[in-house]
């Protein structure tokens, strides 16, 4: 079922830009109700808008519409369809199920997408594009999409993949989403049980593994857990009972090879190698591939032995960051490897790193690449003659990263990527190496697709002041229209708080990016209180989006001050590198120095500043109020008061095996120096501690210890734990919970900056023990 949108035309609110009306017009119009600041109970009526997908002839764009159904404390996805020349958007799925990932077909008559609908097979269903008001129906067959890398005329398709799988896999040969988890080694089903099986009727945590030495007294009488495997929990997946079979033997990995495929033509494999072909891209004149591999072509078994052999070796940070050469770019000829000739031979061009994105350019004579020359250094765009030669840096001195690359048809190389918080499109000219801004400005532009013509450009796009819309654009980036209007209500109706960018030099003349987003109401001749930010990761970074913690804080009449230390990601990988083994040192000193900046302002109280983060934030939250008392209040949230017991508790002991230089045991003086609970004594900040029950990143037995060590001191202190949420809860947990934790960090900070009353330590700390 597909309905025509019914809401009503609302007018496109411009950010920090005025309208003049004739005066007949204005007394003609109703003066529009004042703007009201933003509330945790708005958080409802913000449509989160993503996932678009352009139709092959570029004229349709469908995309999936999230909105929050309050009252059923859930989220709710529908897939929507615009024209790409303007029009009211159409809802094409039922609202009465959950349809999300819409594909088009190749030829377009098909509109594919996945929802979880009683009675059906799988979760793929399709609509007919030439059927209008058609209803959804599952296919018979999988949907047929173009694979791998085609030429120009799309007379072929190279693929990639082991002879087992058939090729498949497409460009860079497939693989799981980046960070999953398939499963206890070598077990397909966990759950499986048969009739004979004693302990078949437990609950599956409860049942002894395949390869315990304990058994239970009495199967029905425990249901405990019971656990062999070293991983045995996951973020957002619980608690992972291990297998009950012995596994079977580990099947050994088929180095994956070239395939060529022609339309009513069986697919041919082209190469028989022991080494794995990646990142395949044939040229658009169909004369040649390229593709990634091994520097000096070794067997995958070799690498692989190689890499397992490094990493029992003890650590070793100069090891870790000196400079290799694991891959290199290798070109094929089409015609020699499709005949079997001594032609079809692998030749290299050489460049000193690793290699990734490998694109041709139109006319099929050079390639560009994205290399980087170790690990820990910045990646860059390098532009080669197809024939051999030195590949050439067209960044220059930009300091930021290609991001994702595409060659364009007009000879330019766009570059999707990030600027520090901003997100955009940007094309170089790899003749000249000018850049020039395509999709730029104070925003985070996503999803940017060319049509085939490569005339326009889809993209969805926030800023500070906007949640998320679709927009289309002239290739240039000229012409830019917002194409749906889902938030323009909610923009209507709340005041938004913008925030002043602003760059400092910081230790080492380090440049660091920050904003300060002005209170609701806010008044020049006043004083504010203010609340600093620190984010996640600490390899992530905060951005020019819209996001609904700031804005429930600036809504309660608070500065919010965030930035992106040294550590963040978004600028290059040697800055967000820069923190490693030094968590707690000159990333501390970043944030401090920005807070110093926002302290010395007229309009800032700087005896009434807050501090709050999550997850690494959580961590530094804590750190921050051992080292200083200037902040009246503080919140942590999914923190780390102590690294040795977060090491044995997380489902990620990698993060600290690479920034901190090893396991507890190799570096123990490290763990234990960046642990806040080794200086609680010092702490005098009043703290709220919000965790998950079910968080397996930051487990919930660091704020237990933080807590406990607070209430002993007498510090105030309160824990808010929140039930079926883990790690994401701020992000994607129930929505009735979520807005919970906006309204407590709101309430928390405005009790103790803006309405604290006389004795309130006192009565906060009166049930300490």
């Amino acid at each position: 079922m597909r309905l025509q949108s019914t809401g009503a035309f609302v007018p496109i609110l411009l950010r920090g830009a005025g309208l003049l009306l004739p005066l007949g017009i204005v007394g003609a119009q109703q003066t529009a109700p004042a703007r009201h600041a933003f509330t945790p109970a708005d958080w409802y009526k913000v449509t989160t808008v993503g996932a678009p997908a352009l139709s092959p002839d570029g004229n349709k764009v469908a995309f999936t519409v999230t909105t929050v159904r309050e009252s059923e404390n859930k989220r709710h996805s529908e897939v929507w369809v615009v024209n790409t020349q303007g029009g009211e958007p159409v809802r094409y799925t039922s609202p009465g199920f959950e349809s999300s990932a819409p594909r088009f077909a190749d030829d377009g008559k098909t509109l594919y997408f996945t929802s979880q609908r009683a009675g059906g097979r799988g979760t793929n269903w399709a609509l007919r594009m030439d059927m209008p008001s058609g209803e959804a129906f599952q296919p018979d067959r999988a949907p047929r999409f173009q694979q791998g890398s085609q030429p120009a005329d799309k007379s072929f398709s190279i693929t990639t993949g082991d002879s087992a799988s058939g090729g498949r896999g497409g460009r860079g040969g497939g693989g799981g989403a980046r960070g999953g988890r398939g499963g206890a080694p070598g077990e397909s089903d966990s759950s499986a049980t048969n009739a004979n099986d004693p302990f078949g009727h437990m609950l599956p945590m409860a049942r002894p593994p395949y390869d315990a030495i304990t058994k239970p007294e009495n199967p029905a009488r425990f249901d405990g857990k019971q656990i062999t495997q070293m991983v045995y929990k996951a973020n957002g997946q619980g608690m992972l009972p291990g297998p009950s079979t012995a596994p079977r033997a580990p099947q050994q990995p088929v180095p994956a090879q070239i395939y060529l495929e022609r339309d009513g033509s069986p697919r041919k494999q082209l190469t028989n190698t022991k080494y794995s072909h990646r990142d395949v891209s044939v040229s658009p004149d169909g004369k040649w591939i390229a593709f990634v591999a091994d520097a000096t072509l070794r067997a995958d078994s070799v690498v692989t032995a190689e890499r397992d052999s490094v990493a029992k070796l003890a650590p070793d940070r100069k090891r870790d960051e000196m400079l290799r050469n694991d891959t290199e770019i290798f070109i094929l000829p089409v015609a020699g490897c499709e005949a079997q000739s001594a032609e079809c031979t692998p030749r290299k061009i050489e460049y000193a790193g690793s290699e990734a994105q490998v694109v041709w350019s139109p006319d099929s004579r050079q390639i560009a690449f994205v290399g980087q020359p170790g690990r820990f250094k910045n990646q860059r765009l390098f532009v080669v003659s197809a024939g051999g030669g030195k590949p050439q840096d067209i960044l220059g001195t930009w300091q930021y990263e290609p991001g994702t690359i595409q060659w364009l048809k007009n000879g330019s190389i766009a570059m999707q990527t990030s600027t520090g918080g901003a997100r955009g499109l940007y094309a170089i000219d790899p003749a000249t190496k000018k850049i020039t801004t395509l999709l730029g400005g104070r925003r985070v532009v996503n999803n940017a697709t060319f049509d085939a013509s490569q005339s326009h450009v889809v993209f969805v796009a926030t800023d500070m002041t906007h949640p998320t819309e679709l927009f289309v654009a002239n290739a240039d980036g000229t012409g830019e229209r917002k194409l749906t209007s889902f938030n323009d209500k909610v923009n209507a109706d709340v005041a938004w708080s913008d925030a002043e960018e602003f760059k400092y030099k910081s230790v080492g003349n380090m440049e660091v990016e920050g904003w300060l987003m002005k209170p609701y109401g806010y008044d020049a001749s006043k004083k504010y209180p203010l609340v600093l930010y620190i984010h996640g990761g600490p390899h992530s970074d905060y951005n020019e989006g819209w996001f609904d913690e700031f804005q429930s804080i600036a809504g309660a009449g608070m500065w919010v001050l965030f930035t992106n230390p040294r550590g963040s990601s978004g600028t290059n990988t040697e800055f967000t590198y820069a923190s490693r083994g030094d968590w707690g040192g000159k990333d501390f000193d970043d944030i401090m120095k920005a807070t110093d900046i926002a302290a010395k302002r007229a309009d800032v109280d700087s005896t009434k500043m807050g501090v709050t983060g999550g997850s690494y934030g959580g961590f530094m939250t804590a750190w921050v109020t051992t080292k200083t008392n200037r902040f009246k209040a503080a919140e942590t949230d999914r923190m780390i008061s102590e690294w040795t017991f977060w090491y044995g508790a997380s489902d990620a002991q990698g993060l600290t095996e690479g920034e901190f230089f090893g396991k507890p045991w190799e570096n123990q003086i490290m763990y234990d120096t960046l642990s806040p609970i080794r200086y609680v004594k010092k702490v005098k900040t009043p703290t709220l501690l919000v965790q998950s029950e079910e968080d397996f990143r930051t487990p919930i037995g660091n704020a237990e210890l933080w807590f406990m060590a607070l209430k002993k001191q007498g510090v105030p202190a309160e824990f808010v734990r929140y039930p079926r949420s883990n790690h994401d809860l701020s992000r994607t947990g129930e929505p009735w919970l979520l807005v919970d934790r906006l309204s407590r960090l709101r309430q928390w900070f405005h009790f103790w900056l803006i309405d604290k009353p006389a004795g309130a330590t006192a009565a906060t700390t009166s049930n300490s023990r």
